[in-house]
């Protein structure tokens, strides 16, 4: 018996925690109008078994996708079949983060015209990962970890149909689980080893310590990666260290970790040291290939070398200023010898050795403020040498 199957939810009266979504999706029920949504929140939080509740409450045929080998064709054939019928599928795409760029294109359509109800899951904040598209078409809703006392209803439950003893200990440390799945986990082997007492040396024979609160619901991975965020801010190797293990240990992906470390490169160190973004990048595609536990050793290396790198973030502010002032601003005229069709008077730098000087906007505009720190400085210099040279030649 797979117990984690066995004891998954089949209504939303049963879902374990989460009492202000189920509030939510009763009236939803109640009005037979279902959105496109997105589950997003820590692993085993019961995205994926709140989805099928849904579906069974709403008498809705399920398909169920995993993001990371999804297949739009698949897609098509399922909503192909309900073409002429009044009747919609409800289509769970587990960690729809995965999804490219042209697969979450692809969903707008149907997500549009409503030919099939769309609901997500993903253990990352969507606003990072999503298109716009699919979040201004879609409800997001956050889960939170399960409680200790909301893990203790469902040992109960497992207790009173499987008919077994746990000693105090053995439920006090069980309850520490990170979530339900590991809970359920844990719990049928433990009952392999003895179907009628579950203790605390048979729970540590298959789990040593209890599960890290890296994911529990006062240190959500949303918090733990923002620390670590801050500590490299702050140049702070050991406190980045700190956080990078507890990430890990609370079975935080490894390509989740690295695709934060590629954004810190670029927004805090930025130019300061030109060699932070091409380690942050080799490192994100190198954890996708290897994995763990010897990511583990690749993240420590990128976490350490941004930690100890000159920060900036001049271009991450320029490009702010710049993005507030186009949203802002009418659209500035773009001078007629810089389009492609029309090159009479443009001036090409080649010629006069590498900079010349030329009006590129019909208004001076300055967005970006070099700190002159570390590399910086040297492209600093380098826009300095260019014009020098060029005003010479």
């Amino acid at each position: 018996m797979n117990l984690a199957l066995e004891f998954r939810p089949k209504k939303l009266d049963s879902i374990l925690g989460q009492k202000e979504l189920v509030a939510v999706f009763k009236k939803f029920l109640n009005m037979q109008k279902l959105p496109h949504s997105i589950f997003f929140g820590v692993a085993g939080s019961g995205k994926t078994s709140f989805a099928r509740a849904v579906a069974n409450d709403f008498g809705l045929d399920f398909y169920e996708f995993d993001g990371g080998n999804f297949k739009l064709e698949e897609l098509r054939k399922i909503i192909e079949k309900y073409k002429e019928s009044l009747y919609k599928p409800l289509i769970f795409i587990d960690e729809i983060h995965r999804l490219n760029k042209t697969q979450q294109e692809m969903l707008l359509v149907p997500m549009e015209n409503y030919r099939c109800i769309i609901i997500g899951a993903s253990t990352e904040n969507p606003y990072f990962v999503l298109s716009s598209g699919i979040r201004s078409r879609s409800m997001l809703f956050e889960f939170k970890a399960l409680k200790p006392k909301e893990l203790e209803i469902l040992l109960q439950r497992v207790q009173k149909q499987l008919q077994f003893d746990i000693d105090e200990d053995a439920k006090d440390f069980i309850l520490k689980s990170a979530d339900a799945r590991a809970m359920l986990n844990v719990l049928e082997f433990a009952l392999v080893l003895n179907p009628k007492q579950v203790s605390l040396e048979n729970l540590r024979k298959l789990r040593p310590n209890i599960q890290s609160e890296g994911v529990s619901s006062k240190d959500t991975h949303y918090l733990l990666a923002s620390a670590l965020i801050k500590s490299l801010r702050g140049s702070d190797v050991d406190a980045a260290l700190y956080y990078l293990a507890r990430l890990i240990e609370g079975g935080e992906s490894a390509d989740f970790i690295a695709r934060r470390l590629v954004i810190f490169a670029s927004e805090d160190i930025g130019n300061a040291d030109t060699n932070a973004l091409n380690l942050a990048v080799n490192t994100l595609q190198g954890v996708k290939n290897i994995g763990y536990p010897e990511a583990r050793i690749l993240l420590a290396q990128c976490v350490v070398y941004l930690a100890s790198s000159i920060k900036s973030n001049s271009s991450y502010k320029a490009i702010e200023k710049a993005l507030d002032f186009v949203k802002n601003n009418e659209a500035l005229e773009i001078p007629s010898y810089l389009n492609n069709h029309s090159s009479q008077n443009y001036l090409y730098p080649h010629d006069f050795g590498g900079w010349v000087e030329q009006k590129y906007l019909t208004r001076p505009l300055n967005f970006y403020h070099s700190k002159g720190k570390g590399d910086e400085a040297r492209l600093l210099e380098n826009l300095k040498k260019m014009k020098e040279n060029s005003c010479k030649s």
